[in-house]
């Protein structure tokens, strides 16, 4: 554990940043949290997915185990695609997360009966999502509306003045999806295409009632969140907003600033060791110069909104800031992002590019930055933020002395201004990745390796890898594979030629005797992770240097063995791939069961013997 006064004295360096106003607001304090997507969570009062008075549990849970940090996934509006970060809107929120009993200015007492039938239908609980709640919400939310939106209220009239830079342009887009059966804004006649002003009247003219009512919803959203702020504030509960650096092609927000994004691209990530052929997002880079124009109002207006909920909010990729992975819409799919390039092609302008989209944020809110500085990060990125004050984030298993022992760094050698995490909702639970992927490589990246140097890679796997204990596309080195001269000879290749497997090798062969020892464990590594191995883990985490450590609540949960059966199943999201596990994980136990759970008392003992609040 660090000495408090050490810590106090290298924080106070924080004040000197430009980000120096947003630190005195929070205050230099080393602090726990949790991280959750909000439909993983459920009450005895959700029907069907976790709803934002939801949170207000989550925050007394929060106060019980001695955190003062709830960062939530996105809750951006994802249509009926069900992909956070590809969003319809990077303003609007999504109305499946709406607390149907308590809805401002309804007597929601009218429609008690439907409200019941409805969370019978859609039960709390099970292992996975199921989003046919949100048609059947919006449903009863288009009635409930019509039964009184006769009657405007002034704060509703005050909301749509506030928000005049989004909403409207929001609403339209919402409409004209639904007259179009959800096709894509591309394939909208052209007229509509174009936004053209007499046919944009036009649909006000036909849907404005329809127009109205999404504009109510996102009302309500706002009303509601703005409680649980207030409620999370008084339990001295820092909310953070995660506001995808991003935004979907099929988006309200592309479709009204199409000349704020460059439509013959597509953002991604370039091939690493994790993901053998890069990732293709598909959502569309920004055409920085022209928002530059308009006084980056576009980005401006994005944090007026987002202040009204967060304390903080974090920037997903923020690496994209300085220079974005991009790919033309002309590459086939099945490539992936191998065919891409940066964007600004030009190393020397990333610093300056990036340092200028900061400053205006920083300039414009009185919300904390934070940064997920992952991937292939730029050593412009590591300066810059640092310069700002901006936090990044530090993960436990990636946190290693690369390129030379390839061991765990200690706590203290975590980045002051940063958030030390475990997992982080792209990856596995630490008990998922113990169990499956500490001590292998990825099977996609080793065949391609194999094949680009003519080595027949059916025949040495078998040789070099342990395949009873190789699953979902990682692949165990054999023991007997002691050192690089038995890997060379194997695949019969000098180590010259095969110096990228010999690299993989090395950072991952003895990588579980590594890990068991820097968390303080004694003897042989076991095969399957226990409460103690988790323990271990979450104190050494919450032991580093870092101001912030946040986990998951899958790993805080794992202390009790919730997710004993299979911690796999309960990952978040699998980056790259399309399928129903992705973004449907719902926690094994309810937001009730969770106040009185017997490992409370030791989460609250890490937090408090690492120092944290």
């Amino acid at each position: 554990m660090l000495p408090k006064t050490k810590v106090d004295e290298r924080y106070t360096s924080f004040l000197l940043f430009s980000c120096q106003q947003q630190w005195k607001r929070i205050g230099l304090k080393r602090r726990a949290g949790v991280c959750v997507p909000l439909f993983s969570l459920y009450s005895r009062n959700s029907i069907g997915i976790g709803d934002l008075l939801d949170i207000k549990l989550l925050a007394d849970w929060c106060d019980k185990t001695g955190m003062s940090m709830v960062q939530l996934l996105p809750m951006n509006d994802v249509g009926f695609d069900f992909r956070p970060y590809d969003a319809q809107s990077t303003f609007a929120l999504d109305p499946m997360y709406l607390t149907l009993g308590d809805l401002a200015g309804i007597a929601t007492k009218t429609f008690r009966r439907e409200i019941e039938t409805l969370r019978s239908k859609f039960p709390q609980g099970g292992s996975r999502m199921n989003y046919g709640v949100k048609r059947a919400k919006l449903d009863l939310l288009w009635r409930i509306f019509r039964s009184s939106h006769r009657k405007v209220p002034l704060a509703f009239e005050q909301f749509i003045e506030s928000n005049q830079f989004w909403l409207r342009d929001y609403a339209l887009f919402k409409v004209i999806k639904e007259n179009h059966a959800w096709k894509s804004w591309e394939e909208w006649e052209q007229p509509l295409k174009r936004r053209e002003e007499n046919a944009m009247q036009s649909v006000e003219w036909v849907s404005q009632e329809r127009i109205q009512f999404h504009q109510w919803l996102q009302w309500q959203l706002f009303e509601q969140f703005k409680t649980v702020k207030e409620y999370a504030a008084k339990k001295k509960i820092l909310l953070m907003g995660d506001l995808p650096f991003l935004v979907s092609r099929d988006s309200a927000d592309v479709w009204a600033q199409q000349e704020y994004f460059k439509l013959d691209s597509a953002s991604g990530a370039p091939p690493d060791l994790y993901v053998a052929n890069g990732q293709r997002w598909g959502m569309p880079p920004y055409h920085w110069e022209n928002i530059a124009r308009h006084g980056y109002d576009y980005l401006v207006e994005k944090l007026k909104y987002a202040e009204s909920f967060y304390d903080i909010f974090r920037i997903d990729h923020i690496i994209g800031v300085f220079r974005l992975w991009t790919i033309a819409l002309s590459e086939p799919a099945e490539k992936g992002g191998l065919n891409g390039c940066f964007d600004p092609a030009d190393e020397a302008l990333w610093e300056d590019h990036g340092r200028r989209l900061l400053s205006t944020m920083v300039e414009n809110t009185r919300m904390l930055i934070c940064g997920e500085d992952l991937g292939a990060v730029p050593a412009c990125s590591y300066k810059v933020l640092k310069e700002f004050g901006i936090p990044g984030m530090d993960v436990q298993r990636w946190n290693r002395d690369w390129g030379s022992s390839y061991d765990f760094k200690p706590a203290d050698n975590y980045r002051e201004n940063s958030i030390a995490v475990i997992s982080t909702h792209d990856m596995s639970l630490l008990s998922a990745w113990w169990e499956h992927e500490a001590g292998t490589v990825d099977e996609a990246f080793f065949q391609r390796a194999c094949q680009d140097r003519g080595i027949p890679f059916n025949a040495v796997k078998e040789e070099l890898f342990d395949l009873p204990k190789s699953r979902y596309g990682r692949l165990r080195w054999k023991k007997d594979i002691r050192n690089t001269r038995i890997l060379a000879d194997t695949l019969q290749r000098s180590g010259q030629e095969i110096q990228e497997l010999i690299s993989s090798y090395e950072s991952s062969y003895d990588e579980r005797e590594k890990f068991w020892r820097h968390i303080g464990l004694a003897g042989d590594p076991e095969e399957k992770s226990s409460p103690e191995f988790i323990r271990k883990a979450l104190k050494k985490i919450s032991g580093t240097a870092s101001i912030f450590s946040i986990q998951l609540l899958q790993d805080w949960l794992s202390l009790g063995e919730l997710m004993k059966e299979n911690p796999w199943e309960f990952r978040v999201n699998f980056p790259g791939t399309m399928n129903d596990k992705n973004w449907s994980v719902v926690m094994p136990v309810s937001l009730e069961e969770m106040q009185t759970l017997s490992i409370n008392k030791e989460i609250k003992r890490i937090n408090h013997e690492t120092n944290r609040i």
